[in-house]
This record gives structure tokens, sequence and C-alpha cells, in this order.
């Protein structure tokens, strides 16, 4: 759950630090007072985008830091960990997030830098909007089907069919890649012969390629690396070399030794010096021997280093492409070889895939069925407490011509608000209003199932009233059993029967406006008035009256 939020210099906001309890929490305020702002903080730490328009005026940075409570922190401690975040400490992650004007964005997770997508990972495990246009979303067949869904806890045979579905539709794609794009003609099976003649030419080992490579080097410098290397051996074993030298001075090493005793080790590795010398004359006359080409095997290393380069250039500049490459051009002509057989095999294999898939989907219509038999008699059951006494609500299966990604059945929300008329699907029956009490009694229903600890409405009791906004209040007060709720509401009869009360004003009595966040749940006096500006005047005797006697019943 949220125990606390501070916001700094967000909007209209200057600062504000609140402290949260479990349970129902209303927030109220006049139209335009700056309630989306606390909504806004919230969905900052949830890992919404920003830009520096959210900063306040003359403010260098907006900032909102949380404390989030976990009674059992296994899962958020295992999310943290895949995300190399640090782990909960007694069960609460603080999270903080800098939105500078000048600097780059900073995001903190329990002390440690974090990035804005893990920040969004997160925010899918501790709190859940549902906005003002989260109604309109009923009309879309897609929300229908994942509300069935959800109600129904058809994940696993979902999942299940989806892995189906796509093994399917793998090989569907494959035998069509096959048919179509696969078929070469004699002229592109000749041509792809050639190439991978000219590369199975080449023995394409990193040893072998460094040895082509450097034999070529050679070749090209041939003339200078024998001359070259020819000196060098000229130089230390020729007559004028330094072993003809090193002779002489050795003999007069020797006789010093023969003096003075204590000289033998330097005589001795002079004569080492000596021998090392005639060993590399030795070795540098072998390679300008080495160096001399004949003319075919130059003719040779020439045509295998100009196919290399060729191959090189052709298929991806590295040895790692040229071997890939080769590989492909050994199965397009392998599969040409016996490309009726293959089509064959992969229509075997995808009648068979497709055979498993519609066994999948037909475990996941059951379930859906059955859930939708469910789902209906509680949605209406709640409808019903909305205020629509003989209202019908019904979920249709319908089946769909061919297997879909969802299955081979879809769904389809029927209602009718009236005794007498025929349900009728949401987007031809149901105004705006209907549509929000439909999805009110829908979140009721499914509250249970949402895993989330902290539920956020933003006016989603908007377009109803009176005494119907009581039951919405019941409902809120319901859901928040087993959740944490913070509901954004006009309604009086919701606010007064929520256990913590936040209210948002807007003073424009400076010169300049600025918006504050106040708990007044602590005092009942404070919460009466609100509740009777909500009701049309905060002074007057019977909207007092009203806000006392709502508070009474709550």
């Amino acid at each position: 759950m949220l125990q606390s939020l501070r916001i700094r210099n967000l909007a209209l906001l200057e600062e504000v630090a609140l402290d949260f309890e479990a349970g129902f929490t209303a927030v109220t305020g006049e139209t335009g007072a700056g309630k989306s702002i606390l909504l806004g903080g919230l969905a900052l730490l949830a890992g919404e985008r920003a830009d520096k328009t959210i900063i306040r005026q003359g403010a260098a940075a907006a900032d909102v830091e949380a404390s989030l409570y976990f009674a059992d922190a296994k899962k958020i401690d295992a999310l943290l960990a895949e995300l190399d975040l640090p782990p909960c400490e007694d069960g609460i992650m603080i999270l903080k997030r800098s939105v500078p004007r000048e600097k780059a964005p900073k995001i903190t997770v329990n002390g440690s830098l974090a990035t804005l997508s893990a920040l969004q990972r997160l925010g899918e495990h501790w709190v859940d909007f549902h906005g003002p246009s989260e109604p309109r979303r009923l009309l879309k067949e897609s929300c229908q089907l994942e509300l069935l869904d959800l109600f129904g806890r058809a994940g696993g045979a979902l999942e299940t069919y989806q892995a189906s579905y796509r093994a399917w539709r793998g090989l569907v794609e494959q035998r069509e890649k096959l048919a179509h794009e696969t078929k070469l003609s004699p002229e592109q099976i000749d041509f792809l012969r050639n190439q991978l003649a000219a590369i199975e030419a080449l023995e394409l080992t990193e040893e072998a390629i460094e040895t082509l490579e450097r034999d070529f080097q050679r070749l090209s410098r041939a003339q200078e690396l024998t001359e070259l290397s020819s000196a060098l051996a000229a130089g230390l074993t020729g007559e004028e070399g330094l072993q003809s030298r090193l002779g002489a001075l050795l003999r007069e090493a020797r006789q010093l030794e023969a003096i003075d005793a204590a000289s033998k080790p330097l005589a001795d590795r002079l004569a080492s010096a000596a021998v090392e010398l005639n060993d590399l004359g030795a070795e540098f006359s072998a390679l300008s021997q080495e160096l001399q080409f004949d003319p075919e095997q130059a003719e040779q290393l020439t045509t295998r280093m100009n196919t290399w380069l060729e191959v090189k250039r052709r298929h991806g500049g590295d040895l790692a492409a040229v071997r890939a490459a080769r590989e492909v051009m050994r199965q397009r002509l392998e599969v040409q070889g016996d490309l009726a057989g293959a089509l064959a095999r992969l229509e075997k294999q995808s009648g068979a895939a497709l055979t498993v898939a519609r066994r999948e989907a037909q475990t996941l219509r059951a379930v859906r069925e059955k859930s939708a038999r469910e789902l209906a008699r509680a949605a209406a059951k709640g409808i019903a407490q909305l205020g629509f006494k003989k209202a019908e609500f019904l979920v249709r299966i319908v089946s769909l011509p061919d297997l879909a990604s969802t299955g081979d059945c879809g769904c389809e929300f029927l209602f009718s608000p009236n005794v007498g008329e025929a349900p009728l699907p949401l987007n031809r029956v149901a105004s705006s209003g209907e549509l929000a009490r439909v999805m009110l009694a829908l979140k009721s229903v499914l509250a249970d199932l949402d895993e989330v600890a902290l539920l956020v409405f933003d006016e989603v009791d908007a377009n109803v009233g009176g005494e119907i906004g009581r039951v919405v209040g019941e409902k809120m007060g319901a859901i928040a059993k087993n959740h944490q709720v913070l509901c954004v509401t006009h309604l009086p009869q919701v606010a007064a029967q929520a256990n913590c009360h936040l209210v948002v004003t807007k003073d424009q009595s400076k010169d300049r406006a600025l918006v504050t966040i106040a708990p007044i749940q602590a005092s009942r006096k404070a919460r009466v008035s609100e509740l009777a500006r909500m009701l049309g005047d905060s002074k007057a005797k019977s909207a007092l009256a009203h806000a006392e006697e709502l508070l009474k019943r709550s």
C-alpha cells in the first residue's frame, strides 16, 4: 500500500507531504482546483513519461517521492532482483523521481539509480489507474474479452492455446514462404552453385585465412622482402658480416679467460651471442628463399586471394558472415532437390499443429462459456444495485470464422436498461451514464481478482448521482476491503463513505495561483463543510444538515 507521498514543484503545487492509510481515500475539490496534480505525481512514480512543462514556473525541478509497504514482498523483491535493484527493507520500497529543468532526469528505487522502463514495470505491480475514459473502453470487443478472461481466470488456458496457435502459424508461414519465395529458376540454381563452389574452394578457418592474407602480402612485396632478408643474412653471416668480426673478438675473450679465470662467464656469453647470430643469419637466409614464389604458385595464391576478397565483399565483410552465407546457400540448394517433399512434410506438420490448436481453443471456449454465465449473473446483480432494477446484462460467446490469437471465439456484452427490451450490444444502447454504472459494477466484481495493491479511480463515477452515488460509495468501500482505494470524486455521497478524505484547493488571491492538498478526516467540521460545498453551498444550513446526515449514514 501507499504509505506516504511527497510532491515538490509539480504544476501549480509548491510542496505537499501526505500520509495515507489502508482503505478508501476520497479526493475532492472544486473543478479545476488541481486534483489531477495528485494523480500526476502517482503517475510519474508509475513510470509515465514527462516533459519540462510539468515543472512549476520558477522552480529548477519537479520532484516526487513515495514510500510503499508490501506485507508480502516476495514478488516485488523478485522483480527488483530481476531489474538489478536493491530489495525492500522490512517490506518498504522507496521510489524517487526528479524532472529537472536543465539537467537529465533522475530515478532511484531503494536508493539505487533506475531506468524509466524499470519504474514502469514496478508500477504495474503496485498501482492501477481507472480514468474517466474507462467506461468507453467497454465498447471495444477486446476489452470485453479481456474482462471475461480475467473473471474466469482463463490466463492459463489462454497461454496454452496461444503457444499452440503460434506453433501452427509458424509452420503455415514457413510453408507459404517455401512455396512462394524459395522456388528457384534453373538460372538462379546455377548462379547459387557457382557462388557456393567459389566459397567452398576456400578453407574457411581463421588460421587458413590468416595464412592466405599473410602469403598474399608477401607475394605483393616479394622483391622488397627478399632483398631485405638477404641483406640481413649477409650482414650477420656473410664474409664482412658480424659473425666474422665476432670470431676475432671471441678469440680475444678466451685469451682474457686464460689470464683471468673470473672473466669466463663473459667469454661464454659472447660465445652464445655468436651462436645466436649464426642461427639468425641462417633463418634470414632461409626466409629469403621462402619468399621466392614460382609463377604458378603466385598465380594460384592471387586467384585464392581475389576469390576471398570477392566473397567477403559480397557476403558481409568478415569470416563469420561468409560462413553463414555458405550455410544459407547449401540449405537453399538442398531444398530445391526435394521441394515437393519439404512442402509435403510442412503440410503434414501444420495440419497436426492445427488439430492441437483447435483442441486448445475448444478448451478455452469451454472456460469462457462457463465464465460468461457467472459474470453475467454477478454483473447483473451489481447493475441492479446501481439503479437498474429491471435491467438485463448478458455475455454472449461469439464464434470466429477462423482461429485468431485470442482463440476461436470472442465475446459480446449485451445490455438492456429497461424491462421488455431485448438486450443489445453496449455500443447500441448504453448512454455515458449507463456505461459508467456498468463499468463500476464490473469493477466491483473483478476487484478481488486484481493483485495490485492501490486502485486509483479518477471520476469514474461521473454521470451518476443522487441515491446511486451512495451505492457507488458503498462499492468503493467494498473494493477497499481488499485494496487501497484512491478515488477522485465530485459526489458527496461517495466522499462521505471514505475513511480518509483529501481536499484540493487553489488559492488565486495573490499574484500567483497556488494549489494545496490537505487531509480533513480528523476534523468533523471541516469534513461536513466540504461535503456541504459539494452539495451546493458550504454555508447553507440545509446543505450542512445533509452533509452531517451523509456522514452519519456512512
